[in-house]
């Protein structure tokens, strides 16, 4: 008998040595910072992976969603998307035995969803792994019971995914370019790439009715007529160029252009070689964006990933639209008429991307994000953007969201790359977009 209380003496001992002397094994922690860090490391993913904006909203939208589903279930501030979002089922219930955390298993699931999203996937292991050694040595048991559970979540969420018709348009034809119709979108130099994602609008939208809900109104009649309101505004694109290159590298124009950029496809010709430069995507910067605020507002977890979610709703739906708008008017960019009719040695300030021009990308997720964003953080907040510092772009303040939204619109004719009409009914475009998730979708019990 003696012999055995020293034993258990000496377990117990054991025991203590390795929870630090407690009995009680810690909680793990997960902070809004860990979710940053793993938007910050798709993000980046991505840019090495090079994946369009449209695609690029996707691989934003999915892991919030999952993440999201998951903090529903935990707080009653927030309601679950099941129902509301088009074709979701309510995901697997959590189980209040277990020693499940929440918001790990919200943060799993989210990088579960990320990683069969991307192509580089040993790049996003580096930070997975090192993120589940530290909590396997914190709390090992709430990590697993929090990981059966974040997964079961994700391979629901999966499933949904997989019936967005993403996977059939992979093996659609490329678009066929019309060369008899000079009013229709030709590749552009330097790349001449063929156009990005001509059938995005066969993507099923999470809340829009259909892609064409807000079809835009028809751009100006294409007509090279002087006095017709398209040469108009094709004059505009090129007087606006040679305006502010005239003034120089520094003028308030170029800055705005190149920092609303985020052209994942720019390339660089040197000799013989071509190669692609690192940009972010429209949707990343906003997402950036959302960080910002979150960060400002010191958001929590749950308030963050609210955001994050929210927010790229719209973009994922606002892509919808106006990819849908892009290939049905299928119109020539400025460069291509300017080279062509007016000045054959022009060259935009912006790298020109590759898909048709009516109406701005940029300006339509812009319009979008910007409605998104007032309504979760407030009118006229102030910030500084400084999103594109990595890339070597100095920081931008802005009074409000719905003005770095106009910024950004306003940004593709400085840059020569859009008519007028693309940038004012895109960015209404995007902001009906944006009101409709508001209507429609309802996220917190509080409003």
């Amino acid at each position: 008998m003696k012999r055995i209380c020293i034993t258990l003496i000496i377990l117990i001992g054991i025991a203590s040595c390795k929870n630090g002397g407690n009995s009680k094994v810690e909680d793990i922690n997960i902070s809004p910072e860990n979710l940053h860090a793993v938007v910050d490391k798709v993000t980046q993913i991505m840019i090495h992976d090079i994946f369009s904006p449209p695609v690029a909203s996707r691989i934003f939208a999915y892991p919030n969603v999952a993440a999201y589903e998951i903090i529903a279930q935990n707080n009653p501030k927030y309601t679950s998307l099941a129902g509301q979002l088009n074709g979701l089922t309510p995901v697997p219930k959590m189980d209040t035995i277990s020693d499940i955390n929440p918001t790990l298993s919200a943060l799993i699931a989210h990088m579960t969803i990320s990683k069969q999203l991307i192509f580089s996937e040993d790049k996003f292991e580096v930070l997975q792994d090192s993120l589940y050694l530290n909590w396997q040595n914190t709390n090992a048991e709430q990590f697993e019971a929090s990981k059966k559970y974040g997964l079961s979540v994700a391979a629901h969420i999966k499933e949904w995914m997989d019936k967005d018709n993403y996977n059939q348009t992979r093996t659609m034809p490329k678009f066929s370019v019309n060369t008899d119709d000079e009013s229709r979108w030709q590749p552009t130099p330097p790349a001449y790439m063929d156009g990005i994602e001509p059938h995005w609008n066969k993507i099923r939208p999470f809340y829009l009715d259909s892609a064409a809900q807000f079809k835009p109104v028809p751009p100006p009649p294409f007509s090279l007529e002087k006095d017709s309101d398209f040469y108009k505004e094709l004059i505009e694109v090129y007087n606006i160029s040679n305006e502010i290159t005239a003034n120089g590298d520094d003028s308030e124009e170029i800055q705005i252009a190149q920092f609303w950029d985020c052209n994942p496809y720019v390339s660089v010709t040197r000799g013989h070689l071509m190669f692609a430069t690192k940009k972010i995507t429209p949707g990343a910067h906003w997402i950036g964006i959302t960080k910002i605020a979150s960060r400002k507002t010191n958001s929590d977890f749950d308030e963050t990933l609210y955001a994050y979610t929210k927010t790229s709703l719209a973009l994922y739906d606002a892509f919808i639209s106006c990819w849908d708008e892009k290939y049905r008017s299928n119109l020539i960019r400025p460069e291509t008429l300017i080279n062509q009719y007016i000045d054959d040695s022009w060259v935009p300030i912006l790298q020109t991307p590759p898909f048709p021009e009516y109406t701005s990308g940029h300006s339509v997720v812009s319009g979008a994000a910007g409605i998104v964003l007032t309504d979760i953080f407030g009118d006229n907040f102030a910030f500084d953007d400084d999103t594109e510092v990595p890339y070597g772009l100095p920081v931008r303040s802005f009074t409000s969201f719905n003005a770095a939204a106009d910024e950004a619109a306003i940004s593709r004719m400085y840059g020569g790359i859009h008519y007028r009409a693309a940038v004012e009914v895109g960015v209404d475009q995007g902001r009906q977009v944006g009101k409709l998730l508001l209507q429609k979708i309802e996220m917190r019990t509080d409003g």
